[in-house]
């Protein structure tokens, strides 16, 4: 696999990882229920098309 065909793919995983991580601290700040079931839903999402492990404990 060459460089170029393979930077998109680094940059796809860079930002999803950088937006887990965002959203998990959202997620420990949440105060009520509709906020943590709106962030665990996006999460979700997001679980779908990353494999590996679990995005949510």
């Amino acid at each position: 696999m060459s460089a170029p065909s393979r930077r998109p793919e680094i940059r796809r995983r860079r930002t999803r990882k950088d937006k887990i991580g965002q959203l998990r601290k959202r997620l420990a700040a949440a105060k009520t229920d509709a906020d943590r079931n709106k962030i665990t839903a996006k999460l979700h999402k997001l679980a779908i098309a990353s494999p590996g492990q679990p995005l949510l404990k």
